[in-house]
């Protein structure tokens, strides 16, 4: 009798760095497919219907309906594009703050005291208070929001990258530039801005979760964005006028929404954080 052949085994195990790149390319799609579904919504399909309020999840309705008949998914899903767009741009304001006050401190001693100074004021404040309290100043709606979240952001990446700077300083090859006559702008332009942009990619990453909860809680607290809009924040607020009376759904599809929404970008922080800096990653 002949031995039956058997079929080669066809898969092939992941290494970890093609897992980690496979982690961040589904949770990018995933955020990518949920912003970029923020512009196909129709708007009309919000419209009040009183004969569909406060309906329980069901086929027709996944997530219910509001007090006024709307649709909760399409409410969601409005939302969170509105927590990614605000959590970009906040984003990139704090980066840049961060970066310039980072370099800036590379210049003296005594201009190194004063952003470390700066830092430690404005990470004295209570975050939320100051949050509200920029927002009120430049006028509440989508601008203060952003630049309320924005401007109060900074202060965990600049501390950082001073710190990554202070040490970058110590080094051989800045000390031979220093000797050589080189310029400080020389310098941080070839030696310490390419040393930092791994810090600097893995803290912007980082920082979109933290504006997306801060824009939903100031807006739940009424000085966010405008009573109007779907803001998760918003949502959420207006839900709570419901709860006791058992419509749970209004609250706890968005809430969850945006608790994996938040996940979603903490994941792709830490695996970006293990491709830019192999030694932290554990086989």
């Amino acid at each position: 009798m002949t031995e039956t052949n058997k079929k080669p085994n066809v898969l092939i195990p992941l290494n970890l760095r093609t897992k980690t790149l496979l982690i961040i390319v589904i949770s990018a799609l995933i955020l990518v497919s949920v912003f970029l579904s923020n512009f196909l919504i129709d708007s009309s399909s919000l419209t009040s219907n009183f004969l569909n309020y406060n309906q329980a999840p069901s086929l027709e309705h996944i997530f219910g309906t509001d007090w006024m008949g709307r649709d909760m998914f399409t409410r969601t899903i409005l939302g969170l594009g509105i927590s990614i767009g605000v959590g970009a741009f906040a984003s990139v304001i704090s980066t840049i703050v961060a970066i310039l006050l980072g370099v800036l401190s590379s210049v003296n001693v005594v201009v190194d005291e004063f952003v470390a100074a700066v830092i430690d004021l404005f990470g004295s404040i209570p975050h939320i208070l100051l949050i509200i309290l920029v927002s009120l100043a430049f006028g509440g709606g989508y601008y203060g929001v952003i630049m309320a979240v924005g401007l109060t952001h900074w202060t965990p990446l600049a501390r950082i990258l001073r710190a990554e700077i202070k040490k970058i300083k110590t080094t051989e090859y800045v000390k031979l530039a220093n000797e050589l006559g080189k310029s400080k702008l020389w310098i941080a332009k070839k030696h310490i801005l390419p040393l930092i942009i791994s810090q600097i990619i893995v803290g912007v990453i980082l920082m979109f979760p933290h504006a997306i909860m801060h824009e939903a809680s100031i807006s739940f607290l009424g000085f966010g964005l405008p009573p109007h809009e779907p803001a998760i924040g918003i949502i959420l607020s207006e839900s709570m006028k419901y709860l006791s009376m058992g419509y749970w759904w209004l609250a706890f599809y968005p809430g969850l929404s945006l608790l994996i929404l938040v996940l979603l970008f903490d994941v792709i922080g830490e695996n970006v954080h293990k491709l830019l800096d192999p030694t932290s990653a554990q086989a």
